[in-house]
């Protein structure tokens, strides 16, 4: 192979660096807790896009010439300095969609949600292929930016006062879109359109109502539904019938054998951070013809900066038998994680149960 084709090559193999540059670096760095350094981290990355796309918008509009690629080392050099930004602007853009994807996906917890965390999955490899399009389409930059510092945004406002109010929601959404629009208004030129931006917000809101938004901070640690729950000196334990063997993604057994007259409880953990504090609540349905009808609903308030998560637990006496789901969420209605199961009249063995521990 000539030395062309190498250089040619490992040229090639810029953006993908930067790609994956950005999301190592947020696989090491953010651990199972959301810490404050992570916001300040994230919040120094959207300042640098910033920066570079405004910087990129002023090169745009003064017509700077593009380098010739040519054989030399002065040539070479001067080829890469044009592409540098755009590589910087692709690392910011991949650090941020890359810890939003792992925190938006400690979140998640239903079909919804995981749908948009996939969807973040989808803009974190996406953005291994945009390049320098970053600035020659500006209207892609500014919709990327927007989504950004919106889902920046509803992680941090709502971390910051201690609060998970759906109005921050919104206010951190507009937050994000109005900067956006500020950003493109001191860009010289004002080079793209800020329409899909906008456009970006509204979706945000409209998945925020159907319930396909991760109620970010609060992270789901354990969920289990059983017998004979019991709490002792701060610790929980409840007897669960454990899932078969080719069953390795499930915790429990997708049934739960209840005897007449007895309760089955259902047991969650959830993590919120220091200082923040949400009304949570468990609901319990059973499936009938006409669908999912309410049976029990227990509402509690956690509070935030226990590692292994808050605790709540409830029971219902007597369930019937049928297809039933445990939920856990925010009083306000945004799903945390549900837990179907089938329910069947019944009294297992000592030995078909094992013990379930939440720490």
């Amino acid at each position: 192979m000539s030395s062309e084709r190498i250089r040619l090559a490992l040229r090639r193999l810029y953006p993908p660096a930067a790609f994956l540059g950005g999301f190592v670096w947020d696989a090491l760095t953010i651990g199972q807790r959301i810490r404050v350094i992570d916001f300040w981290r994230l919040g120094a990355f959207l300042v640098g896009a910033a920066l570079l796309t405004l910087w990129l918008a002023r090169r745009a509009a003064r017509e700077v010439p593009v380098p010739a690629d040519g054989r030399s080392l002065r040539e070479r050099l001067a080829a890469l300095a044009w592409q540098a930004p755009y590589l910087l602007l692709q690392f910011f853009f991949g650090g941020i969609f890359s810890a939003l994807f792992i925190l938006y996906l400690k979140s998640s917890g239903h079909l919804g949600t995981w749908l948009m965390a996939a969807f973040l999955a989808a803009l974190l490899v996406g953005n291994e292929f945009v390049g320098d399009r970053y600035g020659r389409r500006f209207t892609l930059t500014w919709a990327l930016f927007a989504l950004n510092a919106i889902l920046l945004f509803n992680f941090a406002l709502p971390h910051a006062l201690g609060s998970l109010d759906p109005l921050w929601f919104y206010a951190s959404t507009a937050a994000g879109v109005v900067l956006t629009q500020g950003l493109r208004r001191l860009a010289p030129g004002r080079p793209g359109r800020s329409g899909p931006a906008w456009a970006v917000a509204a979706a945000l809101m409209l998945a925020f109502h159907f319930d396909m938004v991760a109620p970010v901070p609060l992270v789901k640690r354990q969920l289990a539904v059983g017998l004979e729950f019991t709490q002792e000196a701060g610790r929980y334990t409840l007897q669960v019938e454990p899932a078969a063997w080719w069953q390795w993604w499930r915790g429990q057994a997708a049934s739960a054998r209840v005897p007449e007259g007895g309760r089955l409880y259902g047991v969650s953990a959830v993590f919120a951070p220091l200082g923040v504090t949400a009304g949570l609540e468990h609901r319990w349905e059973i499936r009938q013809e006409d669908g999912w009808r309410l049976v029990s609903r227990r509402p509690f308030q956690t509070t935030g900066g226990r590692d292994r998560g808050f605790r709540g637990y409830s029971w219902v006496l007597n369930p019937l038998p049928g297809d039933w789901r445990f939920t856990v969420a925010t009083q306000d209605g945004r799903t945390i994680d549900v837990l179907r199961l089938r329910v069947e009249r019944g009294t297992p063995a000592r030995e078909d149960l094992r013990l379930y521990e939440f720490d």
